[in-house]
């Protein structure tokens, strides 16, 4: 029998639906879009590669500016390592560090170049629509440093100066959110890096920086004047939840890693990390942060959660 061709205005009805099914079958499975196991990565690689910063202190940071990061974070991260390895059976699994920056973090995670985010990534909601969080492992306050002659006290007294907040991260969205709201005409400057923002507050192209508390205190002890800088610490723009970044939509890998973060807190190894990294000396300068841990913290290790802030 001979083959009947089909006319084209047959044809390209066809194929049109055919293309609108196989669309809306990775919609209503994103696992499917690509095949998301990261534990079968890191045992083909033999590797597991943690995104971390620079200057993130005392979060992920490098103390030399070369060499692999360390921090609060990081020795979470690392702890999760350890239970891949007894997970897959592979003690002599290589870790490998990627930098990121607030920028590029979330697409680098979602591509897989990185396995784990473990630096300082806020649990959002918005977030969530694109990459999974840990439990939150520490809670921060949104704040302002200035230095001690500017004479800024509250947030009005903003009004008409130079802000600088990092490029990529939520301090802007509120920063912008102030001058929506409490119509507060001031000037944005971003910093590629936490240490890039200070640097602008430091040699006075900003008069003010927008960013967790913890952080600033990290960079203003750590800095070589730290007596020139203060924290206005009645000022609270809005508390938010750090919690380890992981891609969504893989169960076998949460699972793991919630269950590693959870112990930690159960245990009271999350409180020994925590007070070897903010309220005792560390590297370079062994400067002491003098960050005791706040109620907020306290009950994230009571209550661990993974709830996102709006």
């Amino acid at each position: 029998m001979p083959h009947r061709r089909l006319p084209r205005r047959a044809f390209l009805p066809a194929l049109c639906a055919t293309f609108a099914a196989v669309a809306a079958t990775l919609a209503a499975h994103p696992a499917a879009a690509q095949d998301i196991d990261t534990l079968r990565k890191i045992q083909e690689r033999g590797t597991i590669v943690i995104g971390s910063r620079d200057s993130s202190i005392p979060f992920s940071y490098k103390p030399t500016g070369s060499g692999d990061p360390v921090g609060f974070s990081n020795d979470i991260c690392l702890k999760i390592v350890d239970a891949v390895k007894a997970k897959l059976g592979l003690p002599a699994l290589r870790v490998q560090y990627t930098l990121l920056t607030s920028t590029n973090r979330i697409p680098l995670m979602q591509n897989g170049t990185v396995d784990i985010d473990c630096a300082t990534t806020t649990n959002s909601v918005a977030r969530q629509q694109q990459v999974a969080f840990a439990p939150s492992h520490f809670v921060t306050n949104i704040t302002v440093a200035v230095k001690k002659d500017s004479g800024i006290q509250s947030l009005a007294d903003l009004g008409g100066r130079t802000v600088a907040t990092v490029a990529g991260s939520t301090s802007i969205q509120l920063l912008r959110n102030l001058r929506r709201t409490e119509k507060v005409d001031v000037q944005e400057l971003s910093g590629k890096d936490t240490a890039d923002a200070f640097l602008l507050l430091a040699n006075g192209r900003a008069d003010a920086y927008v960013l967790d508390d913890v952080q600033l205190a990290g960079l203003i002890a750590t800095s070589p004047h730290p007596g020139d800088f203060r924290i206005l610490k009645d000022v609270v723009l809005r508390q938010e939840p750090y919690g380890i970044m992981l891609r969504k939509n893989d169960p076998a890998f949460q699972a793991l890693v919630d269950q590693t973060v959870v112990q930690l807190m159960q245990s009271g190894e999350m409180e020994r990390l925590y007070a070897r990294w903010f309220t005792q000396p560390i590297p370079p300068t062994q400067a002491n942060l003098n960050f005791p841990m706040t109620d907020a913290v306290r009950e994230a290790y009571r209550n661990p959660s993974s709830k996102g802030v709006q």
